[in-house]
This record gives structure tokens, C-alpha cells and sequence, in this order.
């Protein structure tokens, strides 16, 4: 572990600390998650973040939760603008994601977020980026402090594309070498 990162959370009695958290850091990582595009909007400001701390966590009514790191544009976007989308990639775009771990540039003239084409949601207007083999449109319902974290939990309000068939394979924390957990 570098000198200047500690373990976090409890360590059991009697193990090396250093050992122990990679330990369970490889454990974290192997459970099995999907990688995502978050979009958000407040106002004029349109972001793309790539995600996998995702789950839905009711089914009435239909809410995800999604895991936002404390203090990104993102969480702020979703705060101020009261909604979000989140967006399943196809296997073979997987390359996508590195772009979107920092902010998005924004180009309104191309219509584009860091180089990739969206449109805006039609119920709360967050962006969806093109590439999406389908995607949620959510609006806030709450948003729950957890540490490093907040819980968005969002109500889906629309989804597509309309006439969706089959859904191919969607794009994996596993099919990158990208780890993020624990």
C-alpha cells in the first residue's frame, strides 16, 4: 500500500492491516457490477460520468439507487437539477468509459459530452448519450449522505429505446481493467 493511503473501516484483531485491505479490496472488486454512464443536468450544464455502484431498489415504485462520489460535479448537477440518467453500453465500447471519470466537455454546437452525441432526456431533460444500448430516465426521489458517497435513489419516469428488443450484452466492470471498490 503507497505511505500515503491507510486502510479504512475495521480491521480484525491480529492481522497485518495493509494485507487484510488488500484483501478485501480484491474481494470488493470481484463482485460482479456493470459499468454506466450517469447523465445529469442543472440548467445549462450537461455532464457524463462513467458509474457501477448501481442497483434498483424497489420495484413500486421503480427506484435505482446509484452510488455518487461526495463532492463531484455530478452529485451537484443531480442535487440542483433533481434528476439523472443512467445508461447500459454495449461490451465493444468499453473504451468509452476512461473519458468519462473527469467532468465532461461540453460542446453545444456539436451537441456532444468529452467527443460522444447526446439528447435530452424527454421527461427531465438529463442528458443520454448516443452510444446507449438502453437507458433509465430518472427523477430524484432522495439522496442519503453514506461517507466517501451519497445514495441517489431516482423514480424511473421513462425508459428506452422505444421498441427495444433483446438486450445484447451490456458492458461489465470485468471486461475493463478499470477496479473501483473497497
Amino acid at each position: 500500500m503507497p505511505p500515503h493511503a491507510r486502510a479504512v473501516g475495521p480491521i480484525p484483531p491480529g492481522v497485518d492491516p495493509d494485507d487484510y485491505d488488500r484483501l478485501r479490496r480484491r474481494v470488493l472488486w470481484a463482485m460482479p457490477t456493470g459499468l454506466y454512464l450517469m447523465g445529469s443536468r442543472a440548467g445549462g450544464r450537461r455532464n457524463l460520468m462513467t458509474c457501477n455502484l448501481v442497483t434498483q431498489v424497489a420495484t413500486e415504485p421503480k427506484l435505482l439507487g446509484v452510488g455518487v462520489e461526495a463532492g463531484s460535479v455530478t452529485l451537484a448537477l443531480v442535487r440542483e437539477g433533481g434528476s439523472f440518467t443512467l445508461s447500459m453500453l454495449a461490451h465493444e465500447d468499453r473504451a468509452v468509459v476512461r473519458t468519462f471519470a473527469k467532468p465532461a466537455v461540453e460542446d453545444l454546437e456539436a451537441r456532444t459530452l468529452s467527443g460522444v452525441g447526446f439528447t435530452d432526456a424527454r421527461v427531465t431533460g438529463a442528458p443520454i448519450p448516443s452510444l446507449g444500448v438502453a437507458w433509465l430516465d430518472c427523477r430524484l426521489d432522495q439522496c442519503i449522505e453514506l461517507g466517501s458517497h451519497a445514495l441517489v435513489i431516482g423514480e424511473v419516469v421513462d425508459a428506452g429505446p422505444e421498441g427495444i428488443g433483446e438486450i445484447a450484452s451490456v458492458l461489465a466492470s470485468s471486461d475493463t481493467r478499470m477496479h473501483y471498490g473497497g
